[in-house]
């Protein structure tokens, strides 16, 4: 269920990021701003259709591949949903609510049934097709439950709601205490959501009602911005105060190192709000310390709440928004005073507990010196921070390598993977490769908090372990010298075949990120219907992979193609597949490369499509397929290389 709540708050992430937007146009747009009726109308077009929106994002956070399948899945299980509940009881309102619940059920039936294969009179519905009706079909069954049953629980839900607003001090309070002790678990965002986009409403003189802080407060209600106001203080002033204190306490010879990091990650959380970066640099270091940072986050929502102030953001609490809401908040610069009260207490409390409890705070390790010499030995200093490659060839390493990875995810800061075997993963040296933190969730699940380009690194990891490529940077890849060639010459369309009996797809029908966008190469793909795959060229094995699902081959003309059988299928870990070469192995083209079990297949992975990508084509080179339909392993004129 931990594991379930995490995905969903990642899931959350993708609409969430529409708030910035929505917030900016409306206030631009504000009469008291700049007065222009259109821009402010735009921002309204998002917050008014804020339930529509999760119920698309989640859809793709919930589904394999992302696919925009699952999108119109989730915005059509939401239409069908609301429609049918409100026929039969108007009243009912289940808000942003209702974008989940659809957004959810399509990522689950897009995993299920994306790759469906129906009768031939029905096969136009089948696949991705298939994914909207069986969703649209579940909705209609779940619409007429929740519209006679949902009335006594909406009514629990508004209770819960209004004795949390109207819980005054202890309400903010807890609020905010809870919030930051949930963000090592990751499950503050579902916390948010209830607070952000549910509780309370408002209605504005246009007879528009608004549910959730965030949109009550831009929209005017008297009674919000309470839930919120709080937080200025903490990521604007706090925690920058909690830096400062950090650098004066950590070691004469490693406060130049920490202070440029200190430094940076202080500066983000005062602009954007974003404090992530500062709360894991000390988390699980000195968690007393992090004790003690929910319990001032808590104090100050309170002090505000007794100050009376109200103040909102459309993000986080950073200087943008404060600036941007700072005409429709009461008493902003009151709250920038209690912000600076709070940097002091910050500064004082954390200064003294790190002194006097000898906490080891960043700069205050005992393994500093092997800190410094790993980076230097993994090249990362002398890379640059923008060398993803790198860090990812590090950062699995550390992780046991890509074997000891069943899945790879992340969200707005962080990595959140899934592990075969969590004693492989060497703690210490993610935390020496600048990992934050990092946080064992059970048995099996590992998150990395990275930061704010944990995207990159992320794209970096899965492309190394698609490729299963382990060879550390900036060294050539070994080939077999007699096929070592210093260019290549061109392949015609009768050097390739088709590798296995199958309809032929382009590389950008793969239902799967890393092909469809051809950042291992350009190719193309085939639905097999036989099991028995063939080499398209003739050349030599470069690799074949530990799972047997993939074999690389080098053509005599120079060009690197990979036969991938199946998405997914690298978890099957071999079984289902028989591999009838090996590497260093000469081949012709309709030489048998390997057997697979596609009923296997299709039952424990996720797609039996496979994607034969050149991985060393030129950036003008462009592959074309010139075929369309069910075509024999051995067919020549496939494809075009131009």
């Amino acid at each position: 269920m931990l594991s379930y709540l995490q995905r969903l708050g990642k899931s959350l992430m993708l609409p969430i990021a529409m708030l910035p937007v929505a917030a900016l146009l409306v206030r631009l747009g504000a009469d008291d701003l700049f007065d222009i009726p259109f821009v402010h109308e735009a921002g309204n077009g998002i917050l008014n259709n804020l339930a529509i929106i999760f119920a698309i994002g989640i859809a793709i956070g919930f589904s394999r591949d992302g696919s925009g399948a699952a999108a119109l899945s989730g915005a059509v299980g939401f239409l069908v949903l609301k429609g049918g509940y409100e026929a039969i009881d108007p009243d009912l309102d289940l808000g942003v609510f209702a974008g989940i619940i659809a957004g959810i059920t399509a990522g689950h039936l897009y995993n299920k049934f994306h790759d469906i294969q129906l009768p031939q009179f029905l096969a136009f519905f089948g696949g991705k097709r298939f994914v909207p009706i069986v969703t649209s079909t579940l909705m209609v069954i779940a619409s007429g439950i929740i519209g006679v049953i949902w009335g006594p629980i909406q009514d629990g839900i508004n209770a819960l709601g209004n004795w949390f607003i109207n819980a005054g001090t202890i309400g903010v309070g807890s609020y905010g205490f809870f919030n930051r002790l949930l963000i090592p678990i990751g499950l503050h965002h579902v916390f948010n959501f209830l607070i952000w986009f549910d509780f309370g409403s408002f209605t504005d003189a246009a007879g528009q009602v608004w549910n959730g802080e965030i949109n009550r407060f831009l929209k005017g209600d008297p009674n919000a911005g309470y839930f919120l106001a709080g937080f200025f203080p903490i990521m604007m002033f706090g925690l920058p105060g909690a830096c400062l204190a950090m650098y004066l306490t950590a070691k004469k010879h490693r406060k130049a190192a920490v202070g440029g990091f200190l430094g940076s990650i202080a500066f983000t959380a005062f602009l954007t709000g974003v404090t992530e970066p500062i709360e894991f640099s000390f988390m699980f270091l000195s968690p007393l310390l992090y004790v003690v940072h929910a319990i001032l986050t808590g104090l100050s929502m309170m002090t505000a709440y007794l100050l009376d102030i109200r103040h909102g953001f459309g993000f986080s609490a950073g200087a943008i928004d404060y600036i941007l809401n700072f005409g429709i908040a009461q008493k902003p610069l009151l709250l920038a005073l209690q912000g600076l009260v709070f940097a002091f207490i910050y500064f004082v409390v954390f200064y003294f507990l790190i002194k006097k409890l000898d906490l080891k705070t960043p700069g205050r390790e005992d393994e500093d010196e092997e800190y410094k010499e790993t980076n230097e030995q993994a090249g990362l200093e002398k890379s640059g921070a923008n060398d993803y490659d790198n860090k990812a060839y590090h950062y699995l390493v550390a992780l046991g390598g890509p074997e000891n990875i069943e899945s790879l995810d992340y969200c707005a800061t962080r990595l959140r993977l899934e592990m075969k075997r969590m004693d492989e993963i060497d703690e210490k040296k993610i935390k020496q490769l600048g990992a934050n933190g990092v946080m064992k969730m059970g048995r099996k699940n590992l998150q990395v908090i990275i930061g704010t380009t944990v995207e990159f690194l992320a794209t970096a990891m899965r492309k190394r372990m698609e490729q299963n490529n382990m060879e550390a940077p900036n060294q050539p890849r070994e080939i077999p010298e007699a096929h070592q060639e210093s260019s290549m010459n061109n392949l015609s369309s009768k050097d390739i075949v088709m590798p296995v009996k199958g309809k032929i797809l382009s590389i950008t029908d793969v239902p799967d990120q890393v092909f469809s966008e051809k950042m291992m190469g350009d190719g193309f793909a085939v639905s097999p219907v036989e099991g028995e795959f063939v080499s398209p060229v003739e050349g030599v094995i470069l690799n074949i992979f530990p799972s047997k699902h993939a074999v690389g081959i080098r053509s005599t003309q120079g060009q690197e193609i990979l036969v991938h059988v199946g998405l997914d299928t690298v978890n099957l870990q071999g079984k289902g597949f028989e591999i009838r070469v090996k590497e260093g192995q000469k081949v012709k083209p309709g030489d048998l490369l390997l057997r697979a079990d596609l009923d296997y297949i299709k039952k424990y992975a996720s797609s039996t499509i496979s994607p034969i990508v050149f991985t060393n084509l030129s950036g003008e080179e462009k592959v074309t397929v010139k075929q369309s339909g069910i075509v024999n392993a051995g067919s020549e004129n496939i494809i075009e290389i131009k």
